[in-house]
């Protein structure tokens, strides 16, 4: 689900989130880190628990609608077809998926029910419901593309629910499109007889990929003071002040990249970090990072002393 840019980001986030000693540092941002990695499921679970919640809503609604006391012939035999939905059936018969949400004690819209509703309100009211319900039974593939439909125009996009996710977490902020993409790849690779822990796929690739934040974190604070001596070389013509702070912190940990990664080539660490300074930084910032880190390259170049194994990778 995570991959080596999103981790990047996070170990932006948490040696921006805390300053002071490099000692002082290390073990308060790697906690935070591991939160991190850990709250970026979360996330995940969470969204998938709400289709799971807007699908008893729908239930629970057809039930009390059939059993109102002037209920209307249509009202009192309803058309069952999202209610029958086989992928949301798939998500709510999912047992392995129960036993994580509760293992993780996650019951995210017990108290805020509102969005459910808000959701399902949204759902029933489109277009996209309207044509699909204009019929009474359906395959599984257009069960699957219909959920990937309003999943995509309306769940993804809603501004109430990316707003209510912004207060609950912090680092969700930038989790949200990661984690509604990993949703919507494993929707769309979905059979009728995919396993249950089709939904609970790992947080990381491979073990590389789970050691290599906490890696990248360790150690570029335990070399900050090193790499902030070699960014103020390259930076003598330069106000400091005019240098923002995660200017600053992308360029130590491609420094890191570059001294302490021998298998990332240079090319793959510059591209990365550029692409995280264009959204998350200045507009002048990818170009002025691009900059420094091309002095840095090509002076350890020169001097021998780029740590790059394997062929192709400078």
């Amino acid at each position: 689900m995570l991959n080596r840019r999103h981790i990047r980001i996070k170990v932006m986030q948490a040696l921006y989130a805390f300053k002071g000693s490099e000692s002082e540092n290390l073990k308060v941002s790697e906690t935070f880190l591991r939160g991190s990695f850990e709250s970026t499921y979360e996330l995940y679970l969470s969204i998938l628990s709400l289709l799971i919640e807007i699908h008893k809503k729908a239930k629970d609604h057809q039930i009390k609608t059939q059993k109102k006391f002037l209920a209307t012939q249509a009202e009192k035999n309803p058309n069952s077809k999202f209610i029958n939905n086989e992928v949301l059936l798939m998500l709510v018969a999912n047992q392995s998926l129960k036993e994580e949400l509760e293992n993780r004690k996650l019951n995210p819209w017990y108290l805020d029910f509102e969005y459910v509703d808000i959701l399902y309100k949204a759902i029933i009211e489109s277009d996209l419901y309207k044509d699909y319900m204009s019929t009474s039974v359906s395959t599984f593939r257009e069960d699957k593309e219909f959920i990937i439909e309003i999943f995509e125009e309306l769940i993804a996009p809603s501004d109430k629910l990316y707003d209510y996710f912004e207060d609950k977490k912090l680092t969700w902020l930038d989790d949200i499109p990661v984690v509604n993409t990993g949703i919507l790849k494993l929707i769309k690779k979905l059979k009728p007889t995919t396993s249950e822990q089709h939904f609970l796929p790992k947080l990381f690739k491979d073990l590389d990929d789970r050691d290599f934040g906490v890696d990248l974190l360790k150690k570029t604070i335990l070399n900050q003071s090193v790499f902030s001596e070699e960014i103020a070389s390259k930076t003598k013509n330069w106000d400091s002040d005019r240098i923002t702070q995660i200017d600053t912190v992308l360029m130590q940990m491609a420094i890191c990249e570059f001294q302490k990664f021998p298998s990332i080539p240079v090319k793959v660490t510059i591209n990365e970090y550029l692409e995280i300074a264009k959204e998350y930084s200045t507009p002048k910032s990818s170009n002025f990072i691009n900059g420094i880190l091309d002095k840095i390259v090509k002076e350890y170049t020169t001097s021998k002393t780029l740590n790059k194994i394997g062929r192709g990778l400078l």
